[in-house]
């Protein structure tokens, strides 16, 4: 009897803990452990974070391997995010599967954790791991053919990215100063919104008017992005509406102006995405790909994803959108770069160390 093919994935790129398995391409199990920890700090702490990956890591490993139905002498290789991301929780991921792997005698995978996001569109879960997960019982699974085009947007990076093949994408453009989701922590900040704040951005923003505030948007030539002066804009706005009211704090402002952190989310939120598909349209147009998909923690956006859907009938796009599942960090992704790794014979040696920066 032919021995399957078992990936174990470990992701520990910022504060999420997570492990899957993936049995001869179907996704057998995703776990994730979350840190609660950084939200009374509006961000998240390197120190805590690596530290809350030492106690969550075994237990998430030992949870995804249960659900998946497999022991550990059945794994064919170990997969885990080498970067980019915080050095200190990377390391503890990196740590773990090279040990787990020596350990077994077994190959030890590296994978980008942006060519993950990518590659997160090509994840097949299996019928018991659907049935499991409510987010993934609706949607709607299904996968690009090369060439396509990717936009890749999340707390760190604003990027488009031309997707030749498994292991053949090229970013196109990409932000020349601050990221999308960045963009949108930075501003719930400001109004005084909990962390993380682009999920409270989303759940204000649909009960706010869109066309309230004008901010001013980037110029920026080719395919690259620019948030800073739209930060730089918010800002500017809020504070000459304080002056003109005569207080000193957002809240009291708010108790001025019906509706302002409600109308302030729906406007910057609308810029950002304006901006966002503008450059993925000229892209897709002036490259003729007519494949069209979004990754990334910011891919969960209700907005972002409304207007895929809305380019996608108005230019002839076939749209492809992330189970929400698959839109934050999550080891699926992980995995599922290992498994196409792993079918190629691209192992990685056990001296390499993490990164914390690089691109695809």
């Amino acid at each position: 009897m032919e021995k399957k093919t078992v990936i174990l994935a470990i992701e520990s790129s910022c504060d999420d803990t997570s492990a899957a398995v993936i049995v001869d391409g179907i996704l057998r199990s995703n776990v994730i452990a979350s840190q609660k920890v950084h939200e009374e700090f509006g961000g998240v702490v390197p120190e805590l974070a690596s530290r809350a990956h030492q106690q969550n890591i075994l237990p998430v490993v030992d949870t995804a391997l249960k659900r998946a139905g497999v022991e550990k002498t059945d794994l064919s290789a170990i997969a885990f995010t080498r970067g980019p991301g915080l050095l200190g929780s990377l390391l503890v991921g990196t740590s773990f599967a090279k040990g787990l792997a020596l350990a077994l005698g077994i190959p030890l995978i590296d994978v980008n954790h942006l060519q993950g996001h990518v590659l997160a569109h090509f994840v097949e879960p299996g019928e018991e791991l659907i049935a499991a997960t409510p987010s993934l019982q609706n949607a709607e699974i299904k996968h690009p053919s090369f060439p396509f085009l990717c936009l890749l947007v999340s707390g760190g990076n604003s990027q488009i990215v031309l997707v030749k093949a498994y292991s053949d994408m090229e970013i196109i453009g990409q932000t020349i100063d601050d990221a999308a989701g960045e963009a949108f922590d930075k501003c719930a900040k400001v109004l005084g919104l909990p962390y993380p704040g682009g999920p409270w951005i989303d759940k204000l923003a649909k009960e706010g008017d869109a066309t309230k505030y004008p901010f001013a948007k980037p110029n920026i030539a080719g395919y690259d992005y620019s948030f800073s002066g739209l930060k730089t804009s918010f800002l500017y706005t809020l504070r000459d509406m304080m002056k003109a009211q005569g207080v000193e704090t957002i809240d009291e402002l708010a108790e001025r102006i019906p509706n302002l952190k409600e109308d302030m989310c729906a406007s910057i939120q609308a810029t950002v995405v304006d901006v966002l598909m503008r450059k993925l349209k000229k892209a897709a147009q002036d490259l003729k790909v007519t494949q069209v998909a979004v990754a990334g923690g910011v891919s969960a956006n209700s907005a972002l994803r409304q207007a895929f859907i809305d380019y996608g009938k108005r230019y002839h796009w076939e749209v492809f959108i992330p189970p929400f599942s698959f839109t934050t960090d999550n080891a699926a992704m992980v995995c599922q770069a290992g498994y196409f790794k792993y079918l190629d014979k691209d192992f990685c040696a056990i001296d390499e160390v993490p990164f914390a920066k690089t691109t695809i």
